[in-house]
């Protein structure tokens, strides 16, 4: 199964500018921090889980507990993935604030809700500087079981070579770069692969073979590729998600407000006709959090109890 329709999210209780995370994403823009930046981001945070929930999408939503330095808890994905055969996945974080994210008692309520086989942790990994954050790192085809990801401090081979073994899901890696010629921190703001179609930044891949290979293997996979700009990939087009919706299995598409005013007009016909959108403002987690919409959510694979 590709999409779901069960999703879990995680509700910010300081979200600011991430230091730590700031020296290699640069998605995040960290010369003006607002006064009320954890109440705008609250309020965008609502709206997101509201629209999810009028598009059909059944959301688990989870506090951040309070007095903890965790800016980035809304963007759970990283830390933990509830895969098909009911294991959960917690993956090693780069930033050392944001392994303080991992929260066993939000495994436990999910686990009462949905089968959870297994716990495996690979947060040792941090121990030996090796880093592979989740659905960040990876953008995944499950329908083929092949995990894409792009090269950076983010997303180490090593690591990756545990998750092969644990789900039997098969890495292929490339470089990607933004416009200053460094790496792209995480996959998953450069592309998406949903059920029809994938979308893709193949400017931010300099690498012709690399490129070829991609593009190859997803149209192997039966996607129809949308290809966008590095310009439209800074305004997160890549950092989509699609969903369904739980009642009678429609598509659901996620994406900020800004990244559908930053898809062209064709572009927008094409996913319009082809799924509901749910699009509400993220402006400011995407400017302090350098992440967005797919950032928020984490899938629920695992069956229902």
């Amino acid at each position: 199964m590709q999409t779901t329709s069960r999703i879990f999210m995680v509700r910010p209780a300081s979200f600011t500018v991430n230091q730590e995370t700031a020296v290699t994403n640069y998605f995040q823009q960290t010369a003006q921090i607002p006064d009320a930046a954890q109440s705008l981001a609250l309020a965008e945070f609502t709206r997101y889980v509201d629209t999810l929930q009028q598009a059909g999408v059944d959301v688990h939503v989870f506090d951040d507990p309070t007095g903890t330095d965790t800016p980035d808890s809304l963007f759970p994905n990283n830390w933990l993935t509830l895969g098909h055969q009911g294991e959960a996945i917690l993956y090693p974080m780069e930033a050392p604030n944001r392994r303080k994210e991992r929260n066993p008692e939000l495994i436990a309520t999910l686990s009462e809700h949905f089968t959870i086989n297994q716990v495996i942790d690979l947060s040792a990994f941090e121990q030996q500087g090796e880093f592979l954050e989740g659905t960040g790192s990876m953008v995944c085809d499950h329908e083929n079981k092949i995990a894409w990801i792009c090269r950076s401090s983010r997303s180490s081979p090593h690591v990756m070579t545990s998750v092969e073994e644990i789900t039997g899901y098969r890495a292929m890696w490339f470089n990607a770069d933004d416009r200053r010629q460094q790496p792209i921190y995480h996959t998953n703001v450069m592309m998406s692969i949903g059920k029809k179609y994938a979308v893709v930044c193949f400017e931010a891949i300099r690498n012709r073979q690399e490129a070829a290979v991609l593009y190859k293997g997803l149209r192997q996979a039966g996607k129809e590729i949308i290809d966008i700009t590095l310009t439209q990939t800074e305004n997160f087009c890549g950092n989509i998600i699609e969903l369904h919706a739980e009642n009678n299995g429609h598509p659901v598409l996620a994406m900020s407000k800004r990244a559908w005013q930053a898809f062209t007009d064709s572009q927008r016909h094409i996913l319009s006709d082809y799924a509901t959108i749910v699009a509400p403002s993220l402006d400011i987690i995407e400017q302090l959090g350098g992440g967005g919409a797919r950032c928020m959510v984490g899938e629920i694979f695992s069956p229902r109890r």
